[in-house]
């Protein structure tokens, strides 16, 4: 039960105001850049790479992630209000947390595949085939979906059925869930996590000792590694710490103890939680390191956008030129001069 002895904090804000724009952003974003790369590499699939097949699996997981925004953006602009039944906001945050851990799950592998190539190149020829990676896809859809299963075990709505739909569980849950995050977090973030981390850090050294490897393709691997840090670092790591820590905050209200970093690990969770979103809009950003086709198609795509965007300017600037020039020329115009 939550107590109402401690300082509550201002949560309009937050869910009236910036979670609704944060997930406009991303549902625009998002849907426009996925649905172009997952496009690409549909028009491309007869050149199809085995680690083409996990940057089409990472598209489809923050799809099914971004067709739920919609009903969270009403939510949100509701005042947190769930009108769409308790079963599909179940089947909303089930979403959320398979995006969430399917997208790390997968940039896991896109890591360890080009840890092999560049590493070990000879021994991974020929081993890492289509049929492989369309296994190692099946098996981490399954162990993430086995993995967030327990997730829709906990109440997503207080006990006396209020018109929310809770991202974590009720007050009442709320020690048995931080238990169950902690656990989460440890195995569907911390090991992927480090396993990413040693893969780019020995990757860096023998790109940086390599003779044989052309410049352009070292710089590719090395923007790859950056993107995935700037993943890792805006949205997955401060998610995960700041969401067990605002549990264990609750935890601690229930025992009516009021903490003095509550207000403060309660507003930072709100942000974080609007950042662990936009990694459905900035995954596409490894299209780009991972397909040179793709990057150069997207070049190209934006010096058109340019292109088209100063025609309109220089157009909208000579419009009124035009204008006067006609209003000069037309009869009644000369017959007031004259």
């Amino acid at each position: 039960m939550n107590n109402t002895n401690c300082i509550q904090p201002d949560k309009i804000f937050f869910e009236n105001t910036l979670q609704p724009i944060l997930h406009i952003l991303v549902f625009i974003v998002g849907v426009v850049l996925n649905v172009w790369g997952l496009k690409s590499l549909l028009h491309d699939w007869k050149k199809v790479r085995s680690i083409n097949i996990l940057v089409l699996n990472l598209g489809l997981a923050d799809m099914l992630y971004l067709l739920t925004l919609p009903f969270l953006i009403v939510y949100y602009l509701k005042g947190a209000k769930w009108m769409f039944g308790e079963a599909f906001c179940m089947v909303t945050r089930f979403c959320f947390n398979l995006n969430l851990y399917c997208s790390i799950g997968f940039l896991t592998c896109i890591s360890v595949y080009r840890y092999l190539a560049i590493v070990y190149p000879i021994r991974a020829l020929g081993k890492l085939t289509m049929t492989h990676t369309v296994v190692i896809s099946a098996m981490v859809w399954i162990l993430v979906s086995v993995q967030s299963l327990p997730d829709m075990t906990f109440p997503k709505s207080s006990v006396n059925k209020t018109e929310e739909c809770f991202e974590t569980t009720d007050w009442e849950h709320a020690a048995g869930y931080l238990n169950y995050s902690l656990g989460w977090t440890f195995m569907g973030f911390c090991i992927p996590f480090i396993i990413i981390l040693g893969c780019y850090v020995h990757m860096t050294v023998v790109i940086c000792h390599s003779h044989m490897m052309k410049k352009n393709k070292k710089q590719r691997v090395l923007k790859l590694l950056v993107s995935l840090i700037l993943l890792f670092s805006l949205c997955f790591a401060p998610y995960h710490v700041l969401k067990n820590l605002n549990l264990y905050s609750r935890v601690l209200k229930n025992r009516n103890i009021c903490s003095k970093w509550d207000s403060a690990i309660f507003v930072a969770h709100q942000a974080s939680r609007g950042l662990v979103s936009l990694n459905s809009a900035l995954n596409p950003l490894v299209y780009l390191h991972v397909n040179k086709d793709m990057g150069v198609q997207f070049r190209q795509l934006l010096q058109e956008c340019q292109q088209k965007i100063s025609c309109l300017l220089s157009n909208s600037h000579s419009l009124p030129a035009s204008q006067t020039e006609q209003e000069i020329d037309s009869p009644s115009m000369t017959a007031d001069v004259l």
